[in-house]
Parts: structure tokens; C-alpha cells; sequence
């Protein structure tokens, strides 16, 4: 596979399949170095996705105090995208570590500012950014183009720039020893062969 491959990967913190996916990404990375994919990580409420039809308006028009995980922790995402892709990188892998390695609840305050500290933001900044609610228009217009131009329907789906994704489930995360050669086999099979439409595994009664 020749030239550093690009994708976007549509993301909610409170999804096991994407800890997991981005468990993979960064020890492909690791193992990569500067072959490493390009990933942009986008942001696809799944609260929004599973709101009722009637809902009085989507998660990122909530007024500030309502709570909301989905609103609330990729709001802090978004603080940490300011902050450039590497401080985004850190503070996304700590988040979803502390979600779902510590089961800590990922659209709280305190654990979103733990996050941070891990992520080693600027801390100050961080809060400010917390309080800005013009960051959530990020939430809408990436939730809104992957729905309505892409199709995406779950988390995470990796969308390839020529048009093919795929929505992956892996739980647990490919093992070290598997992990560059599971992204080429992936790469090949959702990027390059489009006629390929879906792969399921049968499940075996119990």
C-alpha cells in the first residue's frame, strides 16, 4: 500500500466500538511512524441519532444547563481541536479511556477537565472553551453532513475520500501483532473494493 492513507471517522465517546477503534488507530500509528494514516476524528452524536422524532430540538440547541453526555463531552472535544491535532489526539484517547477502561461517566465536568489534565491542555483555555457555545455548531455541521451527504448511521464509520466506508464493530481491539496488517486488510476491502457491500458474521446459537 503505497502513499499514507486518509479517513475520517465519525465518533461518539460513549461507544465501545470506537475505544476500540481508536485503541488500533494509535498503535497503528505507533507502529507506522511517518507511514501512519491521516485520521480525522468527526463528530456523530449518538443522542441525537437515537432522539425521538418529537424531540422539542436537537442536543446542541439544548440550553446549557441541561446536561447532556453527547453535547457535553464533544463540546470538550472540540475545545481540544482548538488546541491542535495533537492536543485533540491526547485529550480523545483520554476521554475515552477514562470512559470506558475507568467507567467513568465521559459528559461529566470533572471527569471532561480530567481529561484534559491527562491530554496536558491548557487548562485555562480548556475551561473558557467549555462555556462557548458557538463550539457546538462544529457538532451540528459535521453531524449534519455525515447523515444527510454520507449516510453514516452509527459509530465509528470511516469514510475514505473517495466515498466508500464502512461502519466497524471490533471489541476488543485487534491484538498489537495484528493491528497494520488488519488496517491494510480493511483499507483494501472498504476502500478499494466497493462491490463488497456487507460482511456479517453468523452467531452461533448458544
Amino acid at each position: 500500500m503505497s502513499g499514507r492513507v486518509e479517513v475520517d471517522v465519525f465518533f461518539d465517546f460513549g461507544c465501545p466500538f470506537v475505544h476500540s477503534a481508536a485503541v488500533w488507530m494509535d498503535d497503528v500509528a505507533r507502529q507506522l511512524g511517518g507511514d501512519a494514516p491521516i485520521v480525522t476524528w468527526k463528530f456523530f452524536p449518538l443522542e441525537q441519532v437515537n432522539a425521538p422524532e418529537d424531540a422539542e430540538m436537537p442536543i446542541w440547541d439544548l440550553p446549557a444547563e441541561r446536561r447532556s453526555r453527547g453535547r457535553d463531552s464533544l463540546q470538550a472535544a472540540a475545545a481540544a481541536r482548538g488546541q491542535g491535532s495533537e492536543a485533540f489526539h491526547r485529550f480523545h484517547l483520554a476521554l475515552l479511556r477514562l470512559r470506558h477502561e475507568e467507567d467513568q461517566d465521559h459528559g461529566k465536568r470533572s471527569v471532561l477537565e480530567d481529561a484534559a489534565a491527562r491530554a496536558e491542555l491548557d487548562l485555562e483555555r480548556f475551561r473558557a472553551d467549555l462555556d462557548d457555545r458557538s463550539l457546538l455548531h462544529q457538532i451540528r455541521d459535521e453531524y449534519t453532513h455525515a447523515r444527510e451527504q454520507l449516510g453514516v448511521f452509527g459509530t465509528p464509520t470511516f469514510v475514505f475520500p473517495n466515498g466508500n466506508s464502512a461502519y466497524l464493530q471490533t471489541l476488543p481491539p485487534p491484538p498489537t501483532a495484528d493491528s497494520v496488517a488488519v488496517w491494510h486488510d480493511f483499507v483494501t476491502i472498504v476502500r478499494d473494493r466497493p462491490y463488497l457491500r456487507e460482511i456479517k458474521r453468523a452467531r452461533r446459537p448458544q
